[in-house]
This record gives structure tokens, sequence and C-alpha cells, in this order.
């Protein structure tokens, strides 16, 4: 409500000057003049009439709508909420058109300090300022839920995810087996499907699991969250660091499925996830059908007529969950993954490359271009090379391996023959280089006599591998007597007959 009374008792009892009265007041001095103008026009005279109530007032100075009798109409502000919630929809537009199907509608202005009055006594979650279909609220509860092993009895704590659209309220939850990358996005993916479409925007918290660093300016996006936001098209805006305000709605949905759905399923058993998701779907349903106070509607009604429409369709096929890691490419041309080692083109030596780890695939990238793309493998210690991965005619390690043994004979021949053997069992000689780097590494750790013996007995055993020498040295099985190539070991005992008690003629002791 205008301060028009205010002003004219402070201009005209109290004698002050507009900048005075303004101060005083709490509005601009330009809108004091425009009041005073506006009353001298209309031949108002200080004191006022007794009888003259401010909606008059403001009436006689503001003819936007000069009433024609009887009451002042005032609209459904729980409708007005609702519909300011709609893209494009401003105060003065709906204020339009209740004045068209009204006979006595009330001014603008008395029109917006009732809906700021209105929204003030509201409930709190309706207080909330989001359009429709532009942001999602994510995050856990703060409580578990407990599963049952149905073969050894053991209980376990369930995490369980909450995601609050902004503008209707309408609230999803589900359990996941655990709170880690592939749960979190697994979560969003059925969020969505659960909602039917995709909103603008967002809003984590920030968990490790979509937050790789928080930042209060830049936080930075775990790689694979951010590609599943690409692959929907969103952007990711997570909360700030300690502003439970940035996230309110999802605070609020999650005390609501606390207690109106974990709380009611206290005294359930459950042996599974997708079980204890079967009985949190049929509350969830009836939780979003329940009306909310102050509004009238339920969650559901709210999401139908505002907030489904505003949503954007989901893409043809949903988002297929990949890892992602940096690795440091080596001097042979190869990254470790998983294990196991994969090539990527030989002018990457030394550089970092994101690799993107999926289902049967890993694929690696430098600067945002893909490099390389292999089937997954699942053997340890093997390699997977790529003959355009390689230098034309092993330009740049055409001496390497020939340098390579030079350096592992220093250590000793049979370090150099080991060194040889490991390249001639390899589908290419590069692929032994870690080995053979690995086995004179060794010699830092322990004497050179007992490296060059471990490696003799490599040789004769023919365990041509960096592995095989260093659990020789571990168990010091190079420091026993190496037994020459077809030799035996006689035991003399009275309970041993012997070969001659197996010969029955002079002709079979012959054979002996």
């Amino acid at each position: 409500m205008r301060k028009i009374k205010e002003v004219l008792r402070l201009k005209y009892e109290a004698g002050l000057s507009n900048r005075a009265i303004a101060r005083s007041c709490g509005i601009c001095h330009k809108t004091v003049k425009e009041y005073l103008t506006r009353a001298k026009a209309c031949g108002l005279s200080w004191p006022l009439k007794d009888d003259m109530e401010d909606e008059d007032l403001e009436g006689l100075l503001f003819p936007d709508h000069p009433p024609s009798g009887g009451k002042v109409q005032m609209p459904d502000m729980a409708w007005i909420h609702r519909e300011l919630k709609r893209k494009g929809v401003t105060r003065y537009l709906l204020w339009r058109e209740f004045c068209e199907g009204s006979d006595n509608p009330c001014s603008y202005s008395r029109f917006c300090q009732a809906y700021k009055e209105w929204s003030k006594r509201a409930d709190p979650v309706m207080r909330q300022d989001h359009k429709a279909g532009e942001k999602m609220f994510v995050d856990y509860a703060g409580l578990k839920m407990e599963i049952v092993d149905p073969h050894t009895g053991e209980t376990r704590g369930v995490p369980v995810f909450v995601a609050v659209l902004g503008a209707s309220s309408y609230i999803y939850a589900q359990a996941t087996e655990k709170e880690d990358l592939e749960g979190f996005i697994g979560a969003h993916i059925k969020a969505f499907e659960y909602f039917g479409g995709v909103p603008e925007v967002v809003v984590p918290d920030n968990l490790k699991a979509g937050v790789k660093s928080p930042s209060y300016y830049e936080p930075e996006i775990n790689p694979t969250y951010q590609e599943m936001a690409r692959h929907y098209q969103v952007a990711v805006i997570p909360a700030r660091v300690r502003r439970p305000r940035d996230k309110a709605k999802v605070e609020v949905g999650v005390q609501v499925v606390e207690r109106w759905i974990m709380a009611a399923l206290r005294n359930r058993t459950f042996f599974s996830v997708g079980q204890l998701n079967a009985a949190m779907g049929q509350l969830l349903k009836e939780l979003n059908q329940r009306p909310l106070k102050g509004v009238g509607l339920s969650r559901r009604q709210l999401f139908e007529s505002i907030e489904r429409p505003a949503l954007r369709p989901l893409p043809p096929k949903p988002y297929s969950l990949a890892l992602w890691k940096v690795a440091k490419v080596g001097f042979d041309y190869h990254i470790q993954v998983e294990g196991h080692y994969y090539s990527v083109p030989y002018h990457l030596i030394g550089k970092k490359v994101k690799v993107r780890i999926s289902g049967d695939q890993i694929e690696v990238y430098h600067k945002g271009k893909r490099v390389a793309i292999h089937l997954r493998s699942k053997v340890k210690g093997a390699h997977t090379t790529w003959e355009e991965h390689m230098p034309e005619g092993h330009r740049l390690y055409r001496k390497s391996p020939r340098d390579l043994i030079k350096e592992a004979r220093r250590l000793g021949p049979c370090v150099g023959k080991l060194a040889e053997a490991i390249m001639e069992a390899r589908d290419h000689p590069i692929q032994g280089y870690r080995a053979i780097m690995g086995i004179m590494k060794l010699a830092r750790a322990y004497p050179k006599d007992r490296v060059e013996a471990a490696c003799a007995r490599a040789l004769a055993i023919k365990g041509y591998s960096y592995r095989s020498v260093k659990s020789i040295l571990e168990k010091g099985l190079d420091q026993l007597p190496l037994s020459p190539p077809g030799s035996s070991t006689t035991i003399d005992h009275p309970n041993i007959r012997g070969a001659s008690y197996y010969c029955s003629t002079k002709e079979d002791e012959r054979c002996l």
C-alpha cells in the first residue's frame, strides 16, 4: 500500500522537505513529489476527511480504473502464484487479465501489495520463486534405509536419492546400492524418466560423486556427470558451499521423504533394493497426490498443469554410464587402464590424456579429440597395440632394443640373455620394455650378483617376466644352488628298493 497519507501529513503538518519525507517513509524523493503533485491536481486539502479510506485515496490519485461503486475486487492469489511460474507471465499481464473480467478491480499497486502480503503468509514450500521447467534440485537423504541379506541375515544401510522440481515441488525418490558415481548418475536417469522430461538446470549438492572440486565461484564438475549433462542438454550448477538456501527445495523435499516415506517403511523388512524401491514408489505416488497447505492443489496437479508442459523432451536413448580417468603415456606409447596396456599414437609420449571407460570400449582423448579406441580387455599385464600407433619403420626406436639389451648386460650376462628372451616372447619387442626396465630397477634394491643369479634361474625355468625374477629374489631362491640341465638327485636310504628290484632277468639288468 502506498504511504500517501503519511506523505501528506509530513508535508502539511510537519513541514518537512521532500527528501526528508522520502527518508522517513523509505521511498524515493521523486515518488514524494509525484504524490504531492497528484494531490494538488485533485484539489485535496489537509487534513483529509475522516471517512476517506486508503483505497479511496489511492483511487483518487491514481485513477487507473475509476471505481464504479461497490467493494473493490481482488484476484485469487493462489491462482496468481501458479500462473507466475509460467515462462513469460508477469504480474502486470495477470492484473490486466483480471481487470477485463472484473466490474470493480483493484489498482495495479494494490494488486502487487496484496500479492506480496499473501506470499509472506503462504506455506514456505510455495514461496520459492522458480519458473516452470527451469530447475531440478537433487540430494541424498540424511537417513538410510536398511536391506537384509537373505543368505547371511546381515543388515546394511542404503542411501536414498531425492529430486525435486522447482515450480511444482514434484518429488522423485529412490534407493541406490551405494552413494557412488554409478548410483548417482543412474538415479538422475531414473528421475528424468519419472518426470517424463528434462529441466534446464540441475542443482546438486557438493557431493564427490557429482562435484570433483567444490568452489564458491567455479566448481569443477565430475567428467562423467558433465557428460551426462551434455547428453540431456542440461546445465549443472552446484549449490554454493554452506549455502543450504541455494537448494531449499530439495532440503524440504528430503524432509518430506524422510517423514512420509522412509519413516512409514521403518518396520518393514526388505531383502533387495528393487523390493524397497517398489514400496517407496507406492508411497511416493500418494505423497505427490496429497494437497499442499495454503495452495489447495497437490504436487501432481501443479506438475501436470504448469511443469510438465515446460519440460524439454527426453533424448531418444538414455545416457550410457562411462567412467573417466587421466593417464600419462609411457615411453612405449602405451597407457595402463585397469591393469591392461593400450597403445596411443607415439607422438603423445609423455603427454597426459583422458580415458573414457564404457561397457566394452576404451576411448582415449587428447585436447578434446579422440586419438584411439580399443575393445576393453580384462587380461591384466597384456598389451593391445595398433600398428598405426607405432612410428613408421620403428625409426625412433630402431636402436632402442639393442641399447636396452646392452644396458642389461652391464648387470650380468644372464640379465642380458633374459632381456633378449623377453623381447622375443612378445609380439613386438617394445612390449617387453617395461619388464626389462623393471628387472634392471631391481638392482637398486638387491645386489647385482643376486639379480644375475635370479635371472639365471628365470632362464632355466623359462620364466621370461619381471614377476618371475622379483619372486625369485623375494623368496631367496637365487641363493640356492642351480642344478645343471639333465642332472638328477639320488637318495640313498634302506627303505628305497632301487631300480634293481624291478629287474627279473640279467637282460633287464643290462637295460639299467
